[in-house]
């Protein structure tokens, strides 16, 4: 049986931080997305046949929608929320001299230290305001605190640190297990050959967002979408939910959106490209965005925490075929996923990239930017308004 989450005790004294409060749910959407539930603690059941269902429902789940509720997995909800009024506290406090000091250097390959209100290209960029806030935590954040994290939040870095570490190294550690086991592989094979390691978050990060109201004239410009359609890269990304109704997904990539519904305390799990890859597309990275909430809580301010988990920076981007499961069932080429044209890149001359190259390389061509300039002109295909665009020679096409 895992461990659940223990917070640090203090060895110092510390300012006070106010409490978080759930803002009210959304009373105006009801055709909400389906979302298996994954109950994380049935994996220690000595019951096998417990455990044969968990492996089947998940299976289920990650091939057609690589989208889950996991729950009981070892964080209570007033550990989770008091790491939410951090989060808040954070956005609250933090000086204008460490939002210039910290700023977002995307070119980089990463989204390391702040972003304000701005989009990730230019800061001073007209119309380029998204009303998102955001400061990311990579190994380096955690490795030096005095010169890369915010003053105001240093009093509270133990408590973030060991709440990341419960993150990766239990939670993480115990859902690629569940993966794994998918798979037909060994419990730590995924953990062993794909996962990044190192420090607090690997090779990943972690990110206190809020998302601010935006005024008329901007949600125009933003046609209702706050964070484009698009797939993570790396293993698993870990967001929890909240009350503000603004993540969807589109799990047919048939232009069909629709909104993911409030769980308080689960984690909302998504799987990344480099899990699709790997699995030869037995698993399916999760196609999401963030929209504009629904009308009553259009004017309510969105916080988010977010833990992203990556893949070993030296892991070569191919399928396992040792897995039983991909000798027996074969590739999974279906239309419009990473690994098809990941795939079809490789079959015609492609080198095989590594994991930080494909990461980076996203990462550095990455921008918000209004639906309508993005990437040009929209592919129509069986009626659906698709964007492309092209990652070291493999094509992704996204449902607008």
């Amino acid at each position: 049986m895992a461990a659940p989450f223990v917070p640090p005790k203090s060895t110092h004294a510390k300012p006070h931080v106010p409490e978080w409060v759930p803002p009210p749910t959304t009373k105006l959407v009801t055709d909400w997305a389906h979302v298996t539930e994954v109950d994380l603690s049935k994996l220690d059941s000595e019951d096998p046949e417990v455990v044969k269902e968990l492996i089947a429902t998940t299976k289920k789940a990650i091939k057609e929608d690589g989208f889950i509720y996991l729950t009981n997995y070892g964080i209570s909800l007033q550990d989770l929320h008091r790491q939410f009024s951090l989060a808040q506290y954070l956005h609250r406090n933090i000086s204008e001299e460490d939002k210039e000091r910290l700023i977002v250097d995307i070119k980089s390959g990463k989204f390391a230290g702040w972003k304000g209100r701005h989009g990730f290209v230019d800061k001073n960029a007209k119309n380029n305001f998204d009303g998102i806030e955001q400061f990311n935590f990579y190994r380096e954040e955690f490795a030096n605190m005095d010169a890369r994290v915010p003053e105001i939040i240093k009093p509270f870095m133990d408590e973030i640190v060991a709440f990341c570490e419960y993150l990766t190294q239990s939670v993480n550690r115990r859902l690629l297990t569940l993966l794994s086991r998918v798979l037909e592989l060994p419990d730590d094979y995924l953990w062993d050959h794909v996962q990044g390691h190192g420090g607090p978050v690997n090779d990943g990060y972690f990110r206190h967002a809020l998302f601010h109201p935006l005024e008329s004239d901007v949600k125009e410009r933003m046609a209702g979408i706050r964070m484009m359609g698009h797939t993570d890269y790396g293993t698993t990304t870990m967001l929890f939910s909240v009350p503000v109704t603004a993540l969807q997904i589109c799990p047919k990539r048939d232009g069909n959106w629709k909104y993911v519904k409030y769980n308080p305390g689960a984690l909302v799990i998504n799987l990344g490209e480099a899990l699709e890859i790997v699995s030869a597309g037995q698993f399916k990275a999760t196609l999401h965005k963030v929209a504009q909430p629904p009308a009553d809580q259009e004017n309510t301010e969105r916080l988010s925490i977010v833990l992203f988990n990556a893949a070993k920076s030296d892991l070569q981007l191919k399928p396992f075929d040792n897995s039983p499961l991909i000798q027996r069932e074969g590739y999974n080429l279906t239309t419009f996923g990473v690994f098809t044209e990941f795939h079809k890149a490789i079959q015609a001359g492609m080198a095989v990239p590594n994991c930080k190259d494909w990461r980076e390389h996203q990462i550095a061509r990455k921008g918000q930017s209004e639906p309508q300039k993005k990437n040009g002109t929209p592919k129509i295909i069986n009626g659906v308004k698709f964007w492309e665009d092209t990652y070291m020679g493999v094509k992704v096409l996204l449902p607008a």
